[in-house]
């Protein structure tokens, strides 16, 4: 029986090596079982097709951006070589895509569109975000802010949550495209003229994924925050002119805020 389900198991690995044309198509004849041999020929090429289409398909859904700024056609050949490049390790696509940013920044067919990639990274946080944990709905208690000293509190973010620093206008990228309307580039337009930077942040608001960009300030204090550090340093890191009551408000609002821990006090040297 074990060597029954090494064999299954090896065969499997070679036709997906053989889908992935790692292997020559004639690997597989010794492998196949006598009802199957068909597979060959259009049967194999009726496997690549299908896969194909399945890897274009889930990085539509995670890049949605992307395709739409390279086009159905260049995507659907980013998506293939992607596939057989860098295949998914596991079989919740959902979970296959964290690794095309890379792949398009190392492209020298996409070198020229530098933004590219960061709108693929920016991408990927929101395809993220939609698939996070919503952790608890009640609103997180918030005596310890009026109790504690800044030193022993730590500010946790939702799962959703997560930023991004770009010199490119990202943002605004990201948004043109989820908005409808005749003009609606013109912002990007605008932004690419000012050659302004971007630090997007992303949450989620129910069901909705949310992108906005940050403030220096505003940024440097989430960033601190999303590392894990307490509540004091994260202030240390906005500086000075950072409106801590405002960004809690609107974390409050927003629900980006999931509670404040108490941290251990310092033992006495």
């Amino acid at each position: 029986m074990n060597a029954d389900i090494e064999r299954e198991a090896r065969r499997q690995q070679l036709l997906l090596r053989t889908l992935w044309r790692d292997e020559p198509a004639d690997a597989l004849q010794a492998w196949l079982r006598p009802p199957r041999q068909g597979l060959q020929g259009h049967g194999l090429a009726a496997y690549r097709a299908n896969a194909d289409a399945v890897a274009e398909r889930a990085l539509a859904s995670a890049f949605p951006t992307v395709a739409a700024l390279v086009g159905a056609e260049s995507f659907a050949g980013l998506a293939r070589d992607f596939w057989h490049r860098q295949p998914p390790a596991r079989g919740d696509l959902g979970e296959w895509g964290a690794a095309l940013p890379a792949f398009i920044a190392a492209s020298d067919s996409l070198a020229s569109e530098a933004y590219l990639a960061d709108s693929a990274r920016l991408d990927w946080l929101a395809h993220q975000a939609s698939r996070a944990a919503d952790g608890p709905h009640a609103a997180p208690a918030l005596d310890a802010l009026a109790e504690q000293s800044p030193e022993l509190l730590r500010l946790v973010l939702r799962p959703a949550c997560a930023l991004l620093a770009s010199p490119y206008p990202v943002v605004a990228i990201w948004q043109a495209h989820q908005a409808r309307g005749d003009d609606r580039f013109a912002p990007v337009r605008a932004a690419f003229a000012e050659a302004r930077a971007d630090t997007a942040f992303v949450w989620r608001d129910g069901f909705a994924v949310c992108v906005e960009a940050l403030e220096a300030n505003a940024a440097a204090f989430t960033a601190a925050v999303l590392c894990g550090a307490a509540l004091s340093a994260a202030l240390d890191a906005a500086g000075a002119g950072f409106a801590f009551e405002r960004w809690l408000a609107q974390a409050l609002q927003q629900r980006w805020l999931l509670g404040v821990d108490v941290l251990a006090k310092p033992r006495p040297p």
